[in-house]
């Protein structure tokens, strides 16, 4: 299918892009110490073993900066809070800067997350950590080299990879869509599942309860509306019609602001809007911004390839070569030519390697098309696999808690007579507190309790750590629970008992006369999940010991070189302050500053018209019938546009850089100038020709 002018969308899924790794890492960040620190759930160090092997061979085996932390004085835990750091601090130049959203800034995005994926264990290992590194991945064959070359002009291979963002937005919904059916979940076979999606989600918002309470009726037809929307509305992204292809977004874009506005789903939602805009292109965002599109032929790349293919183009060029002092002016036009084509080789052949690699995961949903993939593709994809560049995705397979939501409330006593419920930020625990809004933050360990409760304790071995953390009174394991350790019920002095019990939680409803009720949930108990233990407890230790949980080796003393002291100081001005608030208060302040920018730029070319029209003479007649001659001026006798002006706008465009039109690159002004020349040249030449 066509892709048309995307030099805008193109841009505004780079700007998405880069708010999105902003919220992965500052989110990570904040709960890096409770999960990941010497006195965390599971430890980073315990990945890591330094052998004294090459660091190339540990590279190999691990994909990780981590492995740099030893010869930089720095233990796992730092390292992980550096990587973090770096990784927010570039991302959020990227929201502000237009040039950083660039191919090598993206390139060491996609290597921080990945070198943090790689020691995450079992709390980064959700499907949107999997497809923000893949997604992130794209973005490096998407992004311009403007730190390199200073252009941020159109290429011609940026429709081709472009392209993959629309691949993988097909994966995603499609393979989402078939699952529900393949999975033969009797609930989204009998068009039931959303009658008990809203209250068994992991987060739910407190909008969630209000669509609870809609009737069955509407229920099952917005399941239908979802196998649609999955299913069938997926193959118009690849439609010829450009219609088509824009009511598939629109569709897609409505179904992502319902699940947002309805569940917590931290930025994967965002990142399915940002896939989504691939399938935009410059005509309807000029139709949002409501202009009226300019013909720009100097942005068109079907244009200029077609330029290159016409036979009078390759007439003129033999006409070049045959003239002989024409051909030191042909040699500089040529190599950029001869560049341009192999750009556009090099990046067809990774888009063409990405698509076929990708088979293999996406044919995971049908096991006799996978088992027919040519070997040597499977190969290269067991090659790459690590790293995260093709994944499968599935969401929603089967619809868990039919008969009720099963949850976890962990409960702590001094005595063993009075038991106290420890109550987490964002799960359900208390019956009477609102649901929690935390988009676009993941608080990891809240959504690992939701899985934990549909098995057992044994299933998640990082529970017991948990249970031996909160003896223990480990603060950064408290502020995962609560932020403010002021709300947690033993902030003074640890517990010395613990125990959990499952219960099973529903949304009430509303009372007979229609008011709302003074609850938002309702539970019954059902059974114990883990014993009650303490510290020296030989169940409690013989747990630690089966999963592997004891610590084996003191860790690295804390180093008082300037940067580890640096990342201290940098956590002790956050500590205690709420995960969304830091995001959204640093996504507010850029976004402003973006806002006022654009302002700013688009304010001075309306000044500089504004005086060009003041100080524009009275035209004659006699006047205009010479600007006519002579070529300057437009049947309403209007003067051009000055190029100037032409150039402060599109400037001011190019930094809002998703919301204005392209801007032509200096590379692509010199190479019409060339052009013009040539054409002179040869029509001189064409003309001393035909007098001879």
């Amino acid at each position: 299918a066509d892709m048309g002018h995307i030099t805008l969308p193109r841009r505004m899924f780079l700007w998405c892009m880069a708010s999105i790794y902003l919220f992965a890492f500052v989110s990570l960040y904040v709960q890096i110490p409770g999960l990941y620190g010497n006195d965390g759930l599971l430890p980073a160090r315990w990945q890591l073993r330094y052998s004294g092997k090459p660091l190339w061979e540990q590279f190999l085996s691990s994909p990780t900066l981590l492995w740099m932390a030893p010869r930089l004085g720095l233990d796992t835990h730092t390292a992980m809070e550096l990587l973090c750091l770096i990784g927010a601090a570039l991302s959020l130049a990227a929201v502000l800067v237009d040039a950083l959203r660039d191919s090598i800034v993206f390139l060491c995005l996609w290597v921080l997350y990945m070198s943090l994926y790689q020691v995450g264990q079992v709390f980064l290992y959700f499907q949107w950590d999997s497809l923000l590194l893949e997604t992130g991945f794209l973005c490096i064959l998407v992004a311009p080299l403007t730190l390199i070359r200073g252009s941020r002009g159109v290429r011609e291979h940026d429709g081709v990879t472009f392209w993959l963002a629309r691949w993988l937005l097909f994966r995603l919904m499609f393979a989402s869509g078939v699952v529900k059916l393949t999975s033969r979940c009797p609930t989204w076979w009998g068009l039931t599942a959303l009658t008990y999606h809203y209250e068994t989600q992991c987060i739910p918002t407190p909008l969630a309860w209000f669509a609870q309470q809609l009737p069955v009726w509407w229920q099952k037809l917005s399941v239908v509306g979802t196998f649609v929307i999955e299913i069938a509305v997926p193959f118009l992204f690849f439609s010829p019609l450009r219609r088509l292809r824009l009511g598939a977004f629109y569709l897609q874009v409505l179904l992502q602001v319902l699940i947002i506005l309805s569940g917590n789903y931290n930025f994967f939602n965002l990142l399915t809007l940002a896939l989504c805009l691939s399938l935009l292109d410059d005509q309807h965002v000029h139709f949002w911004l409501g202009k009226a599109q300019k013909n720009n032929n100097n942005n068109n790349n079907g244009m200029v390839k077609q330029k290159y293919c016409t036979p009078s183009y390759i007439q003129k060029v033999c006409v070049c070569v045959s003239v002989c002092f024409c051909r030191c002016a042909c040699i500089q036009g040529f190599l950029r030519r001869f560049w341009g084509s192999m750009q556009w080789t090099i990046f067809a052949a990774a888009a063409a390697a990405m698509f076929t690699i990708s088979l293999v995961p996406f044919t995971y949903v049908e096991y006799d098309s996978n088992a027919s993939l040519w070997p040597g593709v499977r190969r290269a994809y067991e090659v790459v696999d690590r790293y995260q560049l093709v994944n499968s995705y599935g969401l929603f397979r089967r619809m868990t808690g039919v008969g009720g939501r099963p949850e976890v409330v962990i409960e702590g006593s001094n005595d063993r007579v009075t038991w106290t419920e420890i109550e987490f930020m964002y799960k359900p625990g208390n019956l009477s507190a609102p649901p929690a809004v935390v988009t676009p933050h993941q608080p990891r360990l809240d959504w690992q309790m939701w899985f934990a409760a549909l098995g057992s304790y044994t299933q998640a071995p990082w529970f017991t750590s948990l249970m031996y953390r909160l003896l223990q009174g480990k603060r950064d394991v408290i502020e995962l629970i609560q932020s403010d350790v002021t709300q947690y019920p033993f902030h003074q002095e640890p517990p010395t008992y613990l125990r959990a019990h499952r219960y099973k939680y529903w949304f009430t409803e509303p009372k007979a006369d229609g008011s709302y009720p003074e609850r938002w949930w309702r539970r019954v108990y059902v059974e114990e999940f883990y014993p009650t233990v303490q510290l020296g407890d030989s169940f409690l230790d013989s747990m630690l010991l089966q999963y592997g949980l004891k610590d084996k080796s003191a860790p690295r003393r804390l180093s008082n070189a300037t940067v580890p002291r640096a990342v201290r100081w940098v956590r002790s001005q956050v500590r205690g302050v709420p995960a969304p608030l830091l995001i959204w208060s640093l996504f507010a302040c850029s976004a402003s500053l973006c806002l006022l920018r654009v302002l700013q730029n688009n304010k001075k070319p309306r000044e500089s018209e504004k005086a060009l029209v003041e100080e524009k003479p009275t035209m004659t007649a006699s006047d205009h019938a010479k600007s006519a001659a002579d070529g300057s001026s437009d049947i309403t006798g209007q003067p051009d546009e000055p190029q100037e002006e032409e150039e402060e706008e599109e400037g001011s465009e190019d930094n809002e850089g998703q919301v204005e039109k392209d801007t032509v690159g200096d590379e692509e002004e010199e190479e019409e100038e060339e052009d013009a020349e040539e054409d002179e040249r040869e029509r001189d030449d064409d003309s001393l020709r035909k007098r001879k």
